[in-house]
């Protein structure tokens, strides 16, 4: 028996921190087109972000870093449009906030006007705390990332996992700190040791939202493409899948291709 709160009409960031308060775990995805976000939606996830990763799985690039702001606010338009209970949450990509927190504000304030979304999302600790302030300051919520931040890939150097050493910890636990203070609605943990996010979730008050951070966040996240197993390539250990739909959909078009060569398809029936 599935435990959806299905009863809640429309999820939002005040929802999400009841659902931490009374201890319930809460479940989020990616999605990136109007079609996916539907079915996601429907299927009783409480948050969707629409993640630069769509750089990735969407436009097929090697890291984040190229999509635009245009291109987010394309995807995230999609999103909005489909989606009727979920909170949607943007990522502002590389570029469009760091080290100027006017830019900062312009990004998130096209993403709320133009995409209809209900938050952004940001990468970082102290580096960006203007920026969030100022974003904050005009009413949009804000969610942080921090531990691996893939916008960050070429100063890290690789996606291994982040904040095993003691300095980097004590940073990253500094870092939730201040994100919450300022005022940050949840802050996403990204590939960092169990034992780390267990003591960020228990020393905040506000949510964590886990992806390859171990059991003791207050959320998970997984990018949909990898859940449903349309991409073979992307293995790590955090990852489960529950689906193969790279098989089922490579089978379904050769058969459909074997069909039209030998004059299966259409029949008599599918003509008019």
């Amino acid at each position: 028996m599935s435990v959806h709160n299905l009863d809640i009409k429309r999820v939002t960031t005040h929802v999400i921190q009841e659902l931490k308060n009374k201890g319930e775990k809460i479940s989020a995805l990616t999605a990136y087109d109007y079609s996916m976000a539907r079915v996601v939606d429907a299927a009783g996830v409480e948050l969707i972000l629409v993640g630069d990763s769509a750089s990735n799985v969407m436009a097929g690039h090697e890291t984040t870093l190229p999509i635009t702001l245009d291109q987010m606010i394309y995807h995230a338009s999609a999103v909005v449009r489909a989606v009727k209970r979920a909170l949607v949450v943007v990522d502002l990509p590389f570029g469009s906030y760091q080290g100027n927190s006017s830019e900062a504000l312009r990004s998130a304030i096209r993403i709320m006007k133009e995409a209809g979304a209900h938050a952004v999302k940001l990468e970082g600790g102290l580096e960006v705390r203007e920026s969030v302030l100022r974003i904050l300051s005009a009413g949009v919520p804000v969610m942080g990332h921090l531990g691996l931040t893939p916008q960050s890939i070429y100063k890290f150097g690789t996606y291994a996992v982040r904040a095993k050493e003691e300095t980097e910890a004590q940073k990253l636990l500094d870092d939730a700190q201040m994100l919450q203070d300022i005022g940050c609605f949840s802050i996403v943990l990204e590939k960092i040791p169990a034992a780390l996010t267990k003591q960020v979730s228990e020393t905040l008050t506000i949510p964590t939202i886990g992806i390859g951070a171990g059991p003791y966040a207050d959320g998970q996240i997984l990018v949909i493409h990898d859940l449903l197993g349309i991409n073979k390539e992307f293995k790590p250990r955090f990852l489960r899948r529950y689906a193969d739909l790279h098989t089922i959909m490579t089978n379904a078009i050769s058969h459909y291709v074997d069909d039209v060569k030998s004059r299966e398809f259409p029949n008599e029936q599918e003509a008019y």
